[in-house]
């Protein structure tokens, strides 16, 4: 493994002198590739959107201001796009070819780099298509560093999140074909704060129409059932008629 980042550092180092854009979401992904980067000539570009947490964007900002890495913030407005509004199930493509577009008006003839990782090659990922076109370079994909390599080298960095929950974009928690409104988002990141606020920092809550299903890991099913009132009473608030506990447990992609 090691002998992956130091050749991975080393290549890093070649991309300097043109200088570095880095697409920076906030996952231990992007949050260990800008830790590497960050002696380098190097600008974070962070999108906001409907799409992402108020904590994620307010995560990035604190993580560049602790290593004094330039961070800028873009404003993306997914729901004005006609096609993006309908949730086709290749979001991800239009999103991220919507984005990385606008991060290349940005980043002029700067290199422009992604977190994507090995693992990302084997599951559905319409939006690797999109960097693909775009000619975005993922460094992780080009010394095939996995996932768990990711995590364990960012333990040995001592970066205090190398265990972070993935946080994939809100707009995953709906089926697709699903019309997208402020509204079912509002649902959504209001619910899932509520179960992290009780607990359950890893979890799903996935909209159906009037009926919600609650992902978590099969561990915590009885600690979510002993605060089963508790949580009816808030999602039904929310305006959810129907509520679910997945027996199936918590699962990347369940919408997939």
């Amino acid at each position: 493994m090691l002998n992956k980042f130091e050749a991975l550092k080393q290549y890093l180092t070649t991309l300097n002198e043109q200088g570095i854009c880095l697409a920076f979401s906030g996952g231990i992904d992007s949050s260990l590739l800008l830790y590497l980067c960050k002696d380098l000539n190097i600008e974070a570009i962070t999108f906001k959107s409907i799409f992402q947490t108020e904590e994620e964007i307010s995560f990035t900002r604190e993580f560049c201001e602790n290593y004094s890495i330039k961070h800028s913030i873009i404003d993306f407005y997914p729901l004005e796009n006609s096609v993006l509004i309908n949730n086709p199930k290749d979001r991800c493509y239009h999103c991220k070819k919507m984005m990385f577009e606008k991060l290349s008006e940005t980043a002029g003839n700067r290199n422009i780099i992604d977190g994507t990782n090995y693992d990302d090659l084997h599951t559905y990922r319409p939006g690797l298509q999109a960097l693909k076109e775009l000619e975005i370079i993922s460094p992780f994909v080009k010394y095939e560093i996995t996932k768990q390599e990711i995590r364990d080298y960012a333990k040995s960095a001592g970066i205090e999140i190398y265990n972070k929950p993935s946080t994939p974009c809100l707009a995953t928690r709906f089926p697709y074909g699903t019309k997208l409104t402020k509204e079912k988002f509002d649902i959504v990141y209001k619910g899932e704060k509520f179960l992290v606020q009780h607990g359950f920092v890893n979890c799903r809550l996935r909209l159906h129409g009037d009926l919600c299903r609650i992902e978590i890991p099969q561990k915590n099913f009885s600690d979510l059932l002993n605060k089963r009132e508790l949580i009816l009473t808030y999602l039904k608030k929310l305006g959810i008629k129907y509520i679910t506990l997945d027996i199936e447990g918590l699962r990347s992609g369940s919408m997939d």
